[in-house]
């Protein structure tokens, strides 16, 4: 009896083990253990119990069998006051999880007037994925970044401000802010990455399709052509930057959809957007 109660502990125990093991998809991580060394102000306030500001990734990292050495940091919208992580980030995962692909999910922290913020967070998040690269079956030259709305004019100013060594070997833009001039803008996301009053070389200097180069990398954008809130200038513009560059681009622009609609099952062409997308990611 003895010996039968035993091996049902440890069946029990292996049986917990492996639950356990599958219900563990992910891990949280927090950015600049050792103390932000770019500053909002706003790291040691607190609202209810969590920090006002405080820049974490969740990695979904692929199982060695199953990767394609290929990892994306995704950096979801919110006007740079907010981020809309569920839809333009976590829900994402398994479809890049599904495709062999690691997927990170940074929750960058606002500017609360220092544009310098977002972008530390960053290029922070890209040094710890490199750091990272060999347990999460990650190859260095296959990390791109993607970003939604005011994440995607992060992700474009990263692609196209980085330091070479941090660089991303591709970019998803997803209805994209990129220029920052009046009247092609989103006016939230320039007052709160610029300021209220931002001179013309700043407005120009973070109007991403003046900044691409041949070294830009590849892209991949999808957007709408009925986007009243980021209107489709801003991602048509960056296309054409890139292609006069000799960048390789894909640019997909859905006949309706609107604005914000991220991995939404509502949106219309979603089939065809992400049909396009895994088409694109197997192309490289």
């Amino acid at each position: 009896m003895k010996k039968i109660k035993l091996l049902s502990v440890s069946l029990l125990f292996a049986l917990c083990t492996m639950v356990s093991g599958q219900n563990k998809k992910y891990q949280d991580i927090k950015l600049w253990e050792s103390g932000y060394t770019v500053t909002n102000g706003k790291e040691k306030e607190m609202k209810d119990g969590v920090p006002v500001s405080a820049a974490e990734m969740r990695v979904y990292p692929v199982s060695k069998d199953k990767a394609n050495g290929k990892a994306v940091i995704i950096l979801p919208g919110g006007g740079y006051s907010h981020l809309a992580v569920n839809h333009e980030g976590y829900d994402f995962a398994p479809f890049f999880n599904n495709e062999g692909i690691t997927v990170c999910v940074l929750k960058y922290r606002m500017p609360f007037g220092n544009r310098a913020v977002p972008f530390a967070d960053v290029e922070e998040a890209m040094r710890i994925v490199k750091e990272n690269a060999s347990e999460w079956n990650i190859d260095v030259d296959k990390i791109g970044v993607m970003g939604s709305s005011a994440g995607g004019h992060l992700a474009s100013t990263y692609a196209t401000k980085c330091k070479e060594d941090l660089a991303p070997a591709f970019q998803i833009l997803l209805y994209p802010v990129i220029s920052m001039h009046e009247g092609v803008t989103h006016n939230g996301s320039r007052r709160n990455l610029l300021g209220e009053e931002p001179s013309k070389e700043l407005i120009d200097s973070y109007s991403n399709h003046n900044c691409v180069t041949d070294k830009t990398p590849r892209a991949f954008i999808a957007l709408s052509n009925d986007d009243k809130a980021v209107i489709p200038e801003n991602g048509i513009n960056y296309y054409l930057a890139l292609s006069r560059c000799g960048v390789d681009a894909w640019v997909n622009v859905y006949p309706t959809g609107g604005h914000g609609w991220g991995n939404r099952d509502n949106f219309k062409y979603k089939t065809e957007f992400i049909s396009s997308l895994r088409e694109w990611l197997r192309s490289f």
